[in-house]
C-alpha cells in the first residue's frame, strides 16, 4: 500500500507539468489550470480510495527477512531496555530472598545441631543367658486305648460321662449278662454230673483192688476201672474249664477302663449289639496326666543334646503356644528317636509333662523349647541397642562427655529382649536403645536411663548402675532378633539363637 500512493501522486502531478506547453497561456490561465489540476487530484484520490474499499481484502504480506526501517528500530529499543531492567530487578529480588531463607535454614540447622538429642539409654550388665533349641511339636497322650467289648452282646448301660476323667478298672459300660449266666449254669451242671461219675468210678476201683488181692477178679478188670477213673477226672477238669470260661464271659459283660485318663465321646449308644470284632469300639481313653510332646530339632543340634544326656543331666523343656508368647507347661526330655528323617533333616524328641492343670491337650500344636546350655557371666545389652549395617554390627555408645560414638560389637547370642556380646563392650558402658535413627557419631545427646518400673527416668548415664534396666522400650528402627518370644524367667522360657 505504501508503494502505490507515490505512483498515483506522480501520475496526478504530471498534469501541471504539461500545462505550460498550452499556447496562449497567461497568469489567469495558469491559476485556473492549477485549480483544475488540484480538483482533478482530489477526485483521483477519492476514486482510488473508493476502488480500494471495493476491492477484496488481500492476504497479509509474509514477513520480510529484510531488516526494518531505521524508524521502526528507533521505536523498539526503549521497550527492550525496560524489559532487561525488569529482569535484572526480579533476579536481584529472588536472589536476596533465597539468601535470606538459606541463612535462616543454616541458623536453624546450626541451632538444632548444637542442641542435645533426647534418647533412651541403658547400661551393659553381666548376667547369665540360657541357650534354647526350638522346634514345632504336637501334644500326644502318654497312652491311648480304644475300649472294645470282648464278647458279643447287647449294650445294656453306659456308666460314664463323655469327657470324664476315669481311673484304671472303672466301669464304663455293661452288656446283657443273661446269656452268659445260662452258659455258666450249664457248665456247672455238667461238672456236677461228671464229678458224680468220677466218685462212682473211684468206689468201684477200691472194690476191685480188694477183690484183686483175693484173686476174685482178673487184673484186666482192675486196670480198666483205673482207666475209667482217670477219664472221669479229665472230664471233671474239662467241666471246670467250661465253668471258668463262662465266668470270664460273664465278667466281660462289664467293660472297664484299661488305663486311667480322659474318655472321649461315646462311639456306640445303648441298645446296640456290639461285637468283639468291631473296629470302632465303645469309647477311646487317653492318658493325659502325664502327657507327652513330640517335637523336632535340626539334626545338626543333636550332638549337643546327646552330650548333655550322656552327662546325666535332665534337660528342661517348655511348651509355648503358637505365637511363642505364653508358656503353657514345663517338663523334661524323656527320649530321642533312633533315626534322623532324611527328608527334613530333623530328629524327633519326646518330652513328658505332668499336666496337672490340663494346659496341654492331645493333638495340640505347640512350640517346644529345649534348654541345652547356659552362658555364664556374659555381657548383656538390650536387643534394641543392636544396630546392623552391610559391613558390621554396632551400638551407639554414650561417652562421659554426653556425645555418642559407634562401637563395633560381636553378637554371641540373642535371647528375647537381651543380647549377649562376645566382645566390643564392657559392663557398665551406656548404649542408646531408643532414638538411634536421629544419631550421628559425635552428636550430643540427653540420655534418659530406663527405670526399674519400666518407665524412663532422668539420670546421668555416667552415674547409672550397671545392673539390668527392666522394661526397656524398643526403638522402631532397631533390628531385633528373629525370635519374638519374651524374655524367660529364671531357669526357663525364651528362645536363644547362637551366632
Amino acid at each position: 500500500m505504501v508503494t502505490d500512493e507515490p505512483s498515483q501522486t506522480t501520475t496526478l502531478e504530471a498534469h501541471p507539468e504539461t500545462s505550460p506547453s498550452t499556447p496562449g497561456g497567461g497568469t489567469a490561465s495558469g491559476a485556473s489550470s492549477a485549480s483544475a489540476a488540484s480538483d482533478a487530484s482530489d477526485a483521483s484520490k477519492k476514486a482510488a480510495a473508493a476502488a480500494r474499499r471495493e476491492e477484496p481484502t488481500a492476504p497479509p504480506t509474509p514477513p520480510s527477512s529484510e531488516p526494518p526501517p531505521p524508524a521502526t528500530r528507533r521505536k523498539r529499543w526503549p521497550w527492550v531496555v525496560l524489559a532487561v531492567a525488569a529482569a535484572v530487578a526480579t533476579y536481584l529480588l529472588v536472589s536476596s530472598h533465597s539468601r535470606t531463607q538459606a541463612n535462616a535454614a543454616a541458623a536453624k540447622a546450626k541451632a538444632a545441631a548444637s542442641a542435645p538429642v533426647p534418647v533412651v539409654a541403658a547400661a551393659a550388665r553381666t548376667g547369665d543367658v540360657p541357650v534354647y533349641l526350638t522346634g514345632l511339636g504336637s501334644v500326644t497322650a502318654l497312652n491311648t486305648a480304644v475300649v472294645k467289648s470282648r464278647v458279643d452282646g447287647q449294650l445294656f448301660r453306659i456308666d460314664f460321662h463323655e469327657g470324664q476323667m476315669v481311673k484304671e478298672g472303672q466301669l464304663l459300660a455293661e452288656l446283657d449278662p443273661r446269656p452268659f449266666q445260662v452258659q455258666l449254669m450249664q457248665a456247672q451242671g455238667q461238672k456236677a454230673k461228671d464229678e458224680a461219675a468220677l466218685q462212682n468210678a473211684r468206689v468201684d476201683l477200691n472194690r476191685y483192688e480188694v477183690l484183686m488181692k483175693e484173686d476174685a477178679i482178673p487184673k484186666q478188670q482192675l486196670d480198666t476201672q483205673a482207666a475209667t477213673v482217670k477219664q472221669d477226672e479229665a472230664a471233671v477238669q474239662s467241666d471246670q474249664a467250661q465253668v471258668e470260661s463262662a465266668k470270664l464271659n460273664l465278667a466281660y459283660c462289664r467293660i472297664a477302663a484299661p488305663i486311667a485318663g480322659r474318655v472321649g465321646l461315646r462311639l456306640v449308644d445303648t441298645g446296640n449289639i456290639v461285637h468283639a470284632s468291631d473296629a470302632t469300639g465303645v469309647v477311646v481313653v487317653n492318658e493325659v496326666q502325664p502327657i507327652t510332646v513330640i517335637f523336632t530339632i535340626a539334626a545338626d543340634r543333636l550332638p549337643q543334646v546327646l552330650q548333655q544326656m550322656h552327662a546325666g543331666r535332665q534337660l528342661q523343656v517348655d511348651a509355648f503356644d503358637r505365637d511363642s508368647k505364653n508358656r503353657l507347661a514345663g517338663g523334661a526330655l524323656a527320649a530321642v528317636d533312633n533315626q534322623i528323617d532324611q527328608t527334613t533333616g530333623t530328629v524327633r524328641l519326646r518330652a513328658v509333662f505332668p499336666n496337672q492343670d490340663d494346659a496341654l491337650f492331645p493333638s495340640q500344636f505347640v512350640n517346644a523349647r529345649l534348654l541345652v546350655d547356659t552362658l555364664r557371666n556374659t555381657v548383656l545389652v538390650p536387643t534394641a541397642a543392636i544396630q546392623r549395617s552391610p559391613t558390621a554390627t554396632f551400638v551407639y555408645h554414650v561417652k562421659p562427655d554426653q556425645t555418642v560414638e559407634t562401637r563395633n560389637v560381636v553378637v554371641q547370642l540373642t535371647e528375647g529382649d537381651n543380647t549377649s556380646l562376645r566382645s566390643g563392650l564392657a559392663p557398665g558402658e551406656v548404649v542408646v536403645t531408643d532414638g538411634v535413627d536421629r544419631l550421628r557419631p559425635g552428636m550430643k545427646v540427653a540420655p534418659t536411663m530406663a527405670g526399674a518400673n519400666g518407665n524412663p527416668a532422668a539420670g546421668n548415664p555416667a552415674a547409672a548402675p550397671a545392673g539390668p534396666a527392666a522394661g526397656r522400650k524398643k526403638p522402631q528402627g532397631a533390628v531385633s532378633s528373629p525370635s519374638s518370644s519374651p524374655s524367660p524367667p529364671a531357669g526357663g522360657g525364651g528362645r536363644g539363637t547362637a551366632s
